[in-house]
């Protein structure tokens, strides 16, 4: 559970701390000399100290003031059979968690300890959260000053006035979650948090408890009471990426908290209120999914406020400029080398590809170029190779379901190029300029299909 450091010079007392604390499945290092003890806190990670007030060669007091002055922020529990108001205070002033008077029994011990460590984890998943949220106020720009973006970006300044919830669609790569953060950014909750959770990426029991959070008990593994991304996110704006992966029992718990605003944690019936705007994400068509009951109408028609669709690379041919300059000098600033310049060769090359894992491809595309170009100009020779199709061609592709053209085609080359590699997935993604999840997606839509075409139809009562 816990590494918690026990420091007093009273061996019986630092006995019985250890065996009480191990019995609550904690991890004790227990110190007779304060002096001892500092040098192994600034050396190690405690979660926890407990100290005696009163010891030789350093006293607590003393204590906390050397491990603040180390840059350690663990939570202090000062312990002590001399208690008095003006020690209590100064203890306090000085970052002590909590004060504790001698003799005290192990089950005081423990309800002390389990408080001063739930307050060390919520103080942590807060830093988290507001480190997250710097990040997203710190988002790349949509860069690109194309007809296509200088569109997007004026349909995205309109969305961002409103509290609707907005469906974004578009390919993999294209930028989704960062039109997303635009969107909050620009909206009247830019001052609150902005939280994502991705559908694709947890099994049901733990996107409902992410998404609603839990009680303590609710389940196994459940031993805390945790909020939810709604709880956390109030006020400000959930991604839900990839909302088309999302089971349909909690599609139908989701439509609740669009509709009413409201929701219950896992395991409570307390009904709690929130004031979320939700921003969805997918790549798939989810008339589609409608069509095959895997999605439900009412959640769509709910999400599809305000639709926004980000344009593939390909049908932005007059951005790619600016983008290879930007990822550019992102990449020369995270390798530490210097500025580069692209031929105009390597252009031509770069502005007449087609891009199947659109900026995405580009943005590790310039990277891989920063890293391993030995000049200041990236030649045409260096990135050549990278953009030929290393997998089979296009051709021979046999027919093509009208209306569903462009999905025939990826199927067929993404099989095409499976084999090409036995299968192996990693390979496959990165010849084709995809990410190794949204692969996996792909082959488990298309496996679902196959079998449900091969379902046995079974006749009515009025067909028979």
């Amino acid at each position: 559970m816990a590494h918690i450091c026990v420091v007093d010079d009273t061996e019986i007392l630092r006995d019985s701390l250890s065996e009480a604390l191990t019995r609550e499945d904690h991890t004790v290092s227990t110190f007779a000399d304060p002096v001892e003890a500092l040098a192994e806190v600034k050396g190690n990670r405690f979660d926890l100290i407990l100290a005696d007030l009163k010891m030789p060669r350093m006293d607590g007091l003393t204590l906390i003031r050397e491990v603040r002055a180390a840059g350690c922020d663990t939570p202090v529990i000062m312990m002590t059979a001399y208690a008095s108001v003006s020690t209590a205070v100064e203890a306090m002033k000085l970052g002590a968690f909590d004060y504790m008077q001698k003799p005290f029994d192990s089950d005081a011990v423990a309800v002390v300890v389990e408080r001063a460590l739930e307050h060390a984890r919520l103080r942590r998943e807060n830093e988290a959260l507001r480190a997250s949220v710097d990040d997203l106020r710190r988002c790349r720009p949509l860069v690109g000053s194309g007809s296509a973006m200088t569109a997007l970006r004026q349909q995205l300044d309109q969305v961002s006035k409103s509290n609707a919830t907005v469906l974004i669609t578009g390919e993999s790569g294209t930028g989704k979650e960062l039109v997303t953060s635009y969107i909050h950014g620009k909206s009247p909750r830019a001052d609150r948090p902005m939280l994502c959770l991705n559908c694709a990426a947890l099994s049901t029991n733990l996107m409902e408890s992410e998404l609603f959070g839990h009680e303590r008990g609710a389940f196994t593994g459940a031993d805390r009471t945790r909020k939810g991304r709604f709880e956390l996110a109030d006020e400000g704006t959930l991604l839900l990426d990839e909302i088309s992966e999302m089971v349909l029992p909690l599609q139908a718990k989701l439509l609740r908290v669009l509709q009413e605003n409201e929701f219950e944690r896992v395991g409570s019936s307390v009904t709690r209120r929130v004031d979320v705007r939700v921003v969805a994400t997918t790549n798939r068509n989810l008339q589609e999914c409608i069509a095959r009951k895997r999605f439900r109408s009412d959640l769509y028609y709910r999400l599809n406020v305000l639709p926004v669709s980000v344009p593939p690379l390909r049908d932005r041919g007059e951005d790619i400029g600016e983008l290879v300059e930007y990822f550019l000098e992102q990449a020369t600033v995270r390798e530490g080398c210097g500025p580069l310049k692209v031929a105009s060769e390597a252009m031509r090359l770069l502005t007449g590809y087609t891009w199947p894992g659109n900026v995405r491809e580009l943005e590790n595309l310039c990277l891989r170029a920063a890293t391993l170009c030995t000049s200041d100009t990236i030649a045409a020779e260096l990135i050549e190779p990278w953009l030929q199709p290393s997998g089979p061609s296009l051709e021979g592709l046999g027919p093509l379901r009208e209306g569903r053209m462009l999905e025939d085609v990826e199927r067929k080359l993404i099989e095409r190029t499976l084999a090409r590699f036995n299968g192996h997935r990693a390979k496959t993604a990165r010849t084709l300029g995809m990410g190794v999840r949204t692969l996996g997606m792909k082959l488990k839509q298309w496996r679902e299909e196959a079998e449900e075409q091969q379902r046995p139809m079974v006749a009515t009562a009025s067909e028979v």
